[in-house]
C-alpha cells in the first residue's frame, strides 16, 4: 500500500511540473566570447521601455543592481555578468517581442567570456584550456564556477521548469579565426546541449552570427568565410551577416549601434523559423 501511494505521489508530482510550464514561454540560450557578452557601453535609451514580457535568468550575484542568480528579472542591460555591457541578445529579446503575440514571453540566458575560444565550451576537454588560460580570462571564468558550460546547462534546466527552449544563439570565433575545424567544435558543444539538456535539433535551431564585417574593417572578418561554412556541418544552423554592422576603434568589437542592428537580424532570422 505504501509503495502504491509514493507512486501515486510521484505521478503526481510530475502532472504538476508540466503543468507549470508554460508553453508561450519561448527560451533563448547564448553563449559565446565578447561580442555575446556585451563590449559597448550601455546608453540611457537600452535601459527603458524594456517590456516586462522580456526576461533574464541572471547567472550570477550581482548585489550591485540587486541581482540573485537562478532568478529571472525583466531584461534590463547587462544581461550576461554584473557589470558587461550592451549584448546582440538584448535587442533580440526586444524585436522578437515586438512581433510575438502578446501572450508570448521570451527569456534569455547569456554565459559568454572573452576572449575564450570554442575549446571552453568543449564539456569534455575544458579543463586543458582553462590550465592554460591567461590571467585576465580567468576571473571571467571563475565567475561561472569554472566551467561556463555546465553553468549554461544548469540554467537551462532551471528554465526548462518556466518555459520552453527555442533556440540556441552563438557570437564567438575572433579567437578561432583561421581555425577550419571550427565548425566541427561547435557541433561538438551544439550536440552536448541538445543531449544534456534532452532537445531535438529541429526544434532548437543554431543561430551563429558573423564577426566584425571586412567593410568595417574587421580584424578578424576572414573568419567569416569559415563560419559560412557551419550550415553545411549543422543542418539546423543559421548565419547571422554582419554586414553594415558598426563597430568600435578596435575594429573588433561592434558599438551600440552595431549590437542593435546585428540582435534585430538574429531575431528577424528566429521569427521567420517560427512561423512569423
Amino acid at each position: 500500500m505504501k509503495v502504491k501511494i509514493l507512486l501515486v505521489l510521484a505521478i503526481t508530482a510530475l502532472h504538476l511540473s508540466a503543468f507549470s510550464q508554460n508553453k508561450k514561454f519561448y527560451v533563448f540560450l547564448a553563449f559565446g566570447q565578447s561580442n555575446m557578452e556585451g563590449a559597448a557601453k550601455i546608453e540611457a535609451a537600452d535601459t527603458v521601455n524594456v517590456n516586462p514580457r522580456f526576461k533574464v535568468l541572471e547567472a550570477l550575484d550581482c548585489p550591485d543592481i540587486d541581482r540573485k542568480k537562478d532568478t529571472w528579472y525583466t531584461a534590463v542591460p547587462p544581461l550576461c555578468r554584473c557589470n558587461t555591457g550592451l549584448t546582440p541578445v538584448d535587442y533580440f529579446g526586444r524585436h522578437l517581442l515586438a512581433n510575438l503575440p502578446k501572450d508570448v514571453t521570451v527569456g534569455v540566458i547569456n554565459v559568454a567570456v572573452g576572449g575564450c575560444k570554442i575549446e571552453l565550451f568543449d564539456k569534455d576537454n575544458y579543463q586543458s584550456y582553462v590550465a592554460t588560460a591567461p590571467d585576465w580570462m580567468t576571473g571571467m571564468i571563475k565567475a561561472y564556477n569554472g566551467n561556463p558550460y555546465g553553468r549554461l546547462v544548469e540554467l537551462a534546466k532551471l528554465a526548462q521548469k518556466d518555459g520552453v527552449i527555442k533556440g540556441i544563439l552563438l557570437h564567438q570565433g575572433e579567437s578561432n579565426t583561421g581555425d577550419a575545424t571550427w565548425p566541427t567544435k561547435v557541433k561538438g558543444v551544439y550536440n552536448n546541449l541538445l543531449n544534456d539538456l534532452n532537445l531535438k535539433a529541429e526544434n532548437v535551431p543554431l543561430l551563429a552570427g558573423e564577426v566584425v564585417n571586412e567593410d568595417q574593417g574587421g580584424v578578424c572578418a576572414s573568419m567569416n568565410k569559415i563560419i559560412a561554412t557551419l550550415p553545411q556541418v549543422i543542418p539546423t544552423a543559421h548565419v547571422i551577416s554582419s554586414k553594415g554592422c558598426t563597430d568600435g576603434p578596435d575594429n573588433l568589437h561592434f558599438d551600440a549601434a552595431g549590437y542593435r542592428e546585428l540582435g534585430k537580424r538574429y531575431a528577424d532570422e528566429m521569427l521567420a523559423l517560427l512561423g512569423y
